[in-house]
Order: structure tokens, then C-alpha cells, then sequence
């Protein structure tokens, strides 16, 4: 009973709100929040250089796949720094952007993937949306394949 109760005021807390067309905003976790968290790694001042206008921003775990790399994994793998991970993949995401025609564009890459001995380069296949930030002004974000 008491569940159903307290259920019951979150619907009305949500409906409440007239001027709001799907009621009142019940939960809400911004950008900026996403980056304080470490949900999101902002890239902007790298991505300007490569030629982006707006705010840049990878997923941990396009950052983890794509840009991460240490001295361990350099001197177990291939001299690699994460500056020139970055370059790469905002390089690459900067080519595709120029050609998108929507809101979302899928672009490939190689980068050596962390982990193990392998020093050849593997293909990556990630997705940039370009979409409202917390101010709905425009923001870009590179994820991988399945993240939203």
C-alpha cells in the first residue's frame, strides 16, 4: 500500500505541471553533469583545432576503446601517446562531419587496440550525433556502437 502511495505522488508530481506538455520532469542528468562524472570526456579544445565549431565530447568508452593509452601500453604494445589517439579519431569524426547529412553519421577508424601484445591496427566503427546540450545548443558526442 504504502509503494502505491508513494507511487501515486510521483505520477501526480509528473502531471501536475501544466505548462509543461509531458508534465514535470521527474529525473534529469545533464552534460554537464556527464562530464563532472566522467560519463563523457570533453574534447573541445582539441576538437576545435580540428576544425569543429561546437563542444566535442567521447563516452568513456569510446575514450577507453579509441584514445587511452599509457606508457605501459606502449612499452608492451607500440609507442603510442593519447594526444595522438585523439587527433586521430577527432580527425577522422571532423572528415565524416563535413559529409553528414542527419543528425547521426557512423565513421571508421583503425586504432591499436589495447591490451594484450598486438601492435597491428584493428578497424573501429563509432557514431557521432550532434544534438541539443543542456542550453539546447548544438553539441557533438562520439560513442560507440549501442551507446546512446
Amino acid at each position: 500500500m504504502e509503494n502505491q502511495a508513494s507511487n501515486q505522488s510521483i505520477d501526480q508530481a509528473a502531471t501536475n505541471d501544466e505548462s509543461a506538455p509531458f508534465g514535470s520532469v521527474v529525473f534529469g542528468y545533464s552534460r554537464a553533469q556527464a562530464i563532472s562524472d566522467g560519463v563523457l570526456v570533453d574534447v573541445s579544445v582539441m576538437a576545435k583545432e580540428a576544425g569543429f565549431s561546437v563542444p566535442v565530447a567521447l563516452t568513456s568508452a569510446a575514450w577507453s576503446d579509441c584514445v587511452e593509452w599509457g606508457d605501459r601500453d606502449s612499452s608492451r604494445q607500440t609507442h603510442q601517446d593519447e594526444s595522438g589517439r585523439l587527433w586521430d579519431v577527432l580527425w577522422i569524426a571532423h572528415l565524416a562531419a563535413r559529409l553528414a547529412q542527419g543528425g547521426t553519421v557512423a565513421f571508421t577508424l583503425y586504432r591499436v587496440p589495447r591490451g594484450g601484445r598486438g601492435r597491428m591496427p584493428r578497424k573501429v566503427t563509432l557514431h557521432m550525433h550532434i544534438g541539443p546540450g543542456d542550453a539546447a545548443e548544438p553539441v557533438i558526442t562520439v560513442m560507440m556502437p549501442g551507446e546512446d
